[in-house]
């Protein structure tokens, strides 16, 4: 049944969202937004933070969401505060709620305020205890409208400042063309030349119209006309012409380079062949020259390659009579000592001396405990005689009391 109910419960809320569209969840953030600037409207800065010594709230302050911190607590001590100030300019008396009260008293206190403003409230009481939320901005929002409209402001509708917008005037340079311009312009001319064909009237009389004019004052108007009679062709980069006559350029940078760079190659060649040769022919006539002393050499690293064998023999043996050397001579330190200590202790008197005191030692105690027993001797004698004298004196009372005691 619990997991039908979350099933269900989870239905609904998904149903809801959809109702609402996927810009539901970004709707918080808006409002927060209005909500913080109708309360710069009120002045809560003067009126709220410097009274309760508190920070400015951000823009977000209120919102619920994981990319925005939380402070439960702080949060719902600012909302109660806040609350309580809007529903005082309302003009309806309420306390401001202390950080220690009640948060179950506070949250229905506010809700009742509300409704007794006219503002609705379909949600349970619980949702404004985080102190953030969509519910607690609904709160807040519903209490700013509350108390601006018993203030008397109303929002006015924008003045944009008029801007004038300057014509701007482009002026085309007649004296430049495009290439494809002239092109067209070439085409054109070679089709009215092709179709009109050449008229022999028409050029005899230009030619008559030319020969009446001056040659200086030609010369004049070409000098005045010149200029504007240039055509500047704007070269494009991405023209396979272009790029055609750059390889062509490059080809023959290359071409030129490479018959440099072959001679320095043919002659650096050469050189190395030389030396090569050189050193080749050195190094056989140092090989005709040293073979005996090379030779010799050999023989001489053999012989001495067998001298260290016989070293490396003799050593061995060498180090191991000298282990066996070292043996002997422990054991024979060994003797010595042994032989010292005999030798000392035959030729030393101290021992003798030393038995010789024990001896009279010995006999002192001797004497002393004869001494001591004597007198134990004594002292028991003296007790068993007085022992024996109280036996006979009660013996004696005892014979004296008898008589007397029989009978008639």
């Amino acid at each position: 049944v619990l997991l039908l109910c979350i099933c269900v419960l989870d239905e609904t809320g998904m149903a809801e969202e959809e109702e609402r569209g996927p810009g539901s969840v970004f709707q918080m953030f808006v409002l927060m937004e209005d909500l913080l600037d109708k309360l710069k409207v009120l002045d809560y800065e003067q009126h709220v933070l410097d009274k309760h010594n508190i920070k400015p709230l951000s823009r977000h302050y209120f919102v619920s969401s994981p990319h925005v911190l939380s402070n439960p607590g702080e949060q719902f001590y600012m909302f109660s505060v806040i609350a309580a100030w809007l529903i005082s300019l309302c003009g309806r008396p309420f306390d401001t709620p202390q950080e220690y009260d009640d948060p179950n008293a506070t949250v229905s206190n506010i809700l009742s305020e509300l409704r007794a403003l006219g503002g609705q409230v379909d949600f349970p009481p619980s949702k404004l205890k985080s102190g953030s939320g969509e519910h607690v901005v609904y709160v807040l929002d519903q209490l700013v409208e509350k108390a601006l409209k018993s203030k008397g402001f109303t929002w006015d509708r924008p003045m944009y400042p008029s801007v004038e917008v300057e014509d701007e005037c482009v002026q085309e340079d007649d004296a430049e063309l495009t290439l494809s311009k002239v092109e067209e312009e070439m085409t054109e001319d070679e089709e009215y030349e092709e179709e009109d064909g050449l008229d022999l009237d028409t050029l005899k009389t230009r030619t008559n119209q030319i020969s009446d004019v001056d040659a200086a004052e030609w010369n004049l108007e070409v000098e005045r006309v010149l200029p504007q009679l240039k055509v500047t062709i704007r070269t494009d980069n991405k023209d396979w012409r272009i790029h055609l006559d750059q390889m062509h350029q490059h080809q023959e940078g290359i071409n030129t380079s490479l018959q440099d760079a072959k001679g320095c190659l043919f002659k650096l060649r050469e050189d190395i062949s030389k030396t090569l040769e050189k050193v080749s022919s050195r190094e056989k006539y140092l090989n005709t020259q040293l073979e005996h002393l090379i030779s010799e050499y050999r023989q001489a690293q053999a012989q001495l390659n067998k001298v260290k064998e016989l070293y490396q023999q003799a050593s061995g043996g060498v180090t191991e009579r000298t282990r066996i050397l070292a043996e002997i001579s422990e054991e024979l330190e060994k003797v010595k000592q042994e032989m010292e200590e005999k030798g000392s202790s035959m030729s030393d008197g101290a021992p003798v001396v030393k038995i010789r005191q024990s001896l009279t030692k010995l006999k002192q105690e001797l004497e002393q405990m004869d001494v001591r027993m004597g007198v134990v001797e004594h002292t028991l004698l003296q007790a068993k005689l007085r022992e024996k004298n109280n036996m006979t004196r009660d013996m004696h009372a005892t014979h004296l009391l008898e008589p007397n005691t029989q009978p008639y």
